[in-house]
């Protein structure tokens, strides 16, 4: 059923329609493979479940590098100098931006697969990190660039509920 969906370009347009509206910058997608972004970075994580005639279970993810997030987060809260940003207004801010993507997913999908439940966002730091449903999850990944310069991995996993 969601294979029907072009979740890769509901995924694309929903990113960038926050970030240009939201943390007023820009993002496109870019070409490369779904390995994982390098040196530390941050990951907000949202899970959601689709319910019709079975149901399916959900992850959405945005990772990006310490960097990257510090300068979402500058942006989101109009400070000129991202130095300035705190780690919890980093954390805060990226998980915010993954509950806006998938709203914003959410709403381009909805019409078309029934109630979809959201939980709240998580944030996560680390190396070299990676969403995962376990076996027999499908996964949908688009690679990006913020601004040009910086890349962030936008994931959606699923798989049905048995």
């Amino acid at each position: 059923m969601l294979e029907q969906l072009c979740l890769d370009e509901a995924l694309l347009d929903a990113a960038k329609e926050v970030f240009e509206t939201m943390i007023f910058m820009s993002l496109e997608g870019c070409a490369g493979d779904d390995t994982p972004i390098q040196g530390d970075s941050m990951m907000g994580s949202i899970t959601f479940r689709i319910m019709f005639e079975g149901s399916l279970d959900g992850c959405m993810s945005i990772c990006c590098t310490t960097d990257c997030a510090r300068t979402i987060a500058a942006n989101m809260l109009a400070i000129n100098t991202p130095e300035g940003v705190s780690e919890t207004e980093i954390c805060d801010a990226i998980g915010e931006v993954t509950n806006m993507v998938m709203g914003s997913v959410k709403s381009r999908i909805q019409d078309r697969v029934g109630n979809l439940d959201v939980s709240i966002p998580t944030v996560v730091t680390g190396r070299e990190l990676e969403s995962s449903l376990g076996d027999h999850a499908t996964k949908v990944g688009v690679r990006t660039l913020v601004d040009g310069q910086d890349v962030i991995q936008l994931t959606l996993l699923y798989r049905e509920r048995r």
